[in-house]
């Protein structure tokens, strides 16, 4: 790290709003929280005129800062390499080394630590130009009200916080990356060792949230399965689900769709900690792994419904990657399909997912089938299987179990394809 660094510091002179939901921490798998040290910030001014100095320092000690000073460039550079401080405010004209040449020196050392310009209203254009050098901001003398220099000190430490914070998430995610490309190591050796590894991504059967009951499951057709399904709360209003299927079967198939909760769990991720509502959106969300795949160039896409349900509203937005046979919802109403065609996900990297909408009633059940259940059924078309599987989820008492008797799974031998059976209801 650099001589600078902080370490994601939280300081109580200037508190970052934490967005993490008591719900989020029991869900999320990202480990800990980024270290904090729970002290002031501790600011250094570089300023050779001392009672401009001395009534900085005097206000912001006031404020709660934790002051150190410097009269010259020199010296500041040198208590700015023996104290660490977390901003400095430094003046454009001082003796020794000017404000230019401390920035330099600071801005090379520590770039992620803010540097304040403190400069003479007749050195704006000056001031300027340290802005391009890598300062943070610029105020200027004679400071007649010490509330803009607090307000702008204030806003550089919560940027630098977030930056470090980002920086040790993107750490924390290399990190798991880099277990996880062991992971796969492993899967291609052992196949055992990657079906527990698929089995402990994969949600419980049964989960419900709120008035939302989810039901899945999975036969896959070799050791590994190129299928996924998963649902999770976002946060005390929204939660997700999507089915997936992957081209091919097989380890290489299972890597794709470890990687897909990885990616998914990044917007999680970013949804909770940086406020990024990204997997808010099924469509953005979509685009994201299209792209993210596309670039990986792996030579394998999948197929991917992906929604997101309101529960103060009771409404679903959703997108859909190519996911067929479409979704079928039954209510009161009777049966109805949701027939939202596009392409495959990680195929063209500038493909668009359009954004879906449907408000859900008080009583409904949506059905989700991977395509493998269409190759174990008797019709001869793809519009006579469909239309079948209409009539029988049209059944109100239909379940999972019922549904994978009637296709005769379990079988005795795996099916020619993976098959998921995915049932989402309503239930007060």
């Amino acid at each position: 790290m650099n001589t600078g660094d902080y370490s994601g510091a939280s300081f109580r002179s200037c508190p970052v709003p934490s967005t993490e939901s008591s719900s989020s921490k029991n869900h999320e798998p990202w480990g800990a929280s980024p270290p904090k040290r729970d002290r002031n910030a501790r600011i250094l001014t570089i300023e050779d005129e001392s009672a401009v100095r001395h009534g900085i320092v005097a206000y912001l000690e006031d404020s709660g800062y934790e002051m150190l000073q410097a009269n010259d460039g020199p010296t500041g550079i040198a208590k700015f390499r023996s104290e660490h401080p977390d901003a400095v405010l430094c003046d454009l004209r001082l003796p020794g080394a000017d404000g230019l040449e401390v920035l330099s020196t600071i801005t090379r050392e520590s770039p992620e630590t803010p540097v304040i310009i403190v400069s003479g209203a007749n050195l704006v254009g000056d001031a300027i130009q340290a802005l391009k050098r890598g300062a943070w901001d610029y105020v200027t003398k004679p400071i007649t009200e010490m509330e803009v220099l607090e307000t702008t000190l204030c806003r550089v430490l919560e940027r630098a916080e977030l930056m470090q914070q980002n920086r040790y998430y993107r750490e924390h995610l290399e990190n798991l990356n880099r277990d996880l490309r062991r992971a796969v190591e492993q899967l291609q050796e052992d196949e055992k060792a990657g079906r527990h590894l698929q089995s402990q991504l994969m949600p419980p059967p049964r989960r419900r949230v709120g008035d939302y009951v989810f039901h899945s499951r999975l036969y896959p057709s070799t050791y590994l399965s190129g299928d996924f399904v998963d649902y999770f709360p976002i946060d005390d209003r929204h939660v997700g689900f999507y089915m997936a299927d992957v081209s091919g079967h097989g380890a290489a198939s299972a890597f794709i769709t470890v990687m897909l909760t990885t990616l998914i769990g990044q917007d999680r991720h970013s949804m909770h900690e940086e406020e990024e509502p990204t997997i808010l959106h099924p469509h953005r969300t979509l685009a994201r792994l299209n792209r993210d795949l596309c670039r990986q160039r792996l030579d394998k896409h999948l197929t991917i419904f992906y929604g997101v349900i309101d529960q103060q509203t009771h409404h679903l937005v959703c997108s859909n990657g190519g996911q067929y046979p479409y979704p079928i919802i039954r209510d009161k109403s009777g049966v109805r399909s949701l027939a939202y065609p596009n392409r495959p996900v990680g195929v063209f990297e500038d493909c668009e997912f359009p954004r879906q909408e449907l408000e859900l009633p008080s009583e409904f059940t949506l059905w989700l089938v991977s395509d493998g259940l269409l190759e174990i059924m008797p019709e001869r078309t793809l519009k006579e299987k469909y239309a079948t599987l209409q009539a029988l989820v049209a059944d109100p008492s239909l379940d999972i179990d019922t549904l994978s008797a009637q296709m005769g799974l379990p079988s005795a031998s795996p099916p020619p394809d993976d098959i998921t059976f995915f049932q989402l209801q309503r239930e007060k």
